[in-house]
């Protein structure tokens, strides 16, 4: 069977929004609590959750049995907790057996929650560990992206800035899976861009 991580990006300061993202309360729970919770549900296997500036915050947050790890570079943009959190899943691999270990990622940022695990269940289907696979709306790519691991060191390498994986994406082919009917998949940057 298929075993899949869950990885939410949470690091960032949210200049835009006014405070850190993972923080913002929605529908009664914080960000990060509820993309943890979407992944869980959704069958990830393990959850990583990369936090930075609000990092004492995030890992008081209720977060199951998640791991969060710190990224102290968070300040230079989304590609260094990509790194972060591939780096916190090659570590386990390297204590576990290649049976026990996860096949796939699923990466999240934590600012989605119209991202539905119906959704996120949708594009963990594609699981492998050759896979490429990301969740589109309106015929554009969003989250979740799967990302096998034979792919990780590779996204590793040239995740910079805010671009994450997008450089190592356009080099290879990608599954796209619609999920414009299930979910939203808008980031929200502001306050005003909160969904009802």
């Amino acid at each position: 069977m298929t075993s899949v991580a869950g990885l939410v990006l949470a690091a960032g300061e949210g200049r835009r929004y006014g405070m850190p993202k993972a923080l913002v309360v929605h529908r009664g729970r914080l960000f990060v609590e509820s993309t943890v919770d979407r992944l869980r549900a959704a069958g990830c296997t393990r959850i990583v959750v990369v936090a930075g500036a609000a990092a004492d915050e995030v890992r008081r947050a209720d977060l199951g049995d998640a791991d969060v790890v710190e990224n102290l570079d968070w300040a230079t943009g989304m590609g260094s907790s990509l790194r972060r959190g591939i780096e916190a899943l090659q570590e386990t691999a390297l204590q576990e057996t290649a049976l026990q270990g996860e096949d796939a990622v699923a990466v999240m940022t934590v600012d989605l929650p119209g991202v539905t695990a119906e959704a996120i269940a949708r594009v963990l289907e594609h699981a492998s560990t050759k896979a490429l696979a990301a969740a589109t709306y309106d015929g554009r790519r969003g989250h979740p992206v799967l990302i096998g691991r034979e792919h990780w060191q590779g996204v590793h390498e040239v995740a910079q800035g805010d671009s994450g994986a997008r450089a190592y994406l356009k080099r290879h082919e990608v599954t796209e899976v619609a999920c414009d009917d299930v979910a939203d998949g808008h980031d929200v940057d502001r306050p005003e861009d909160l969904p009802g």
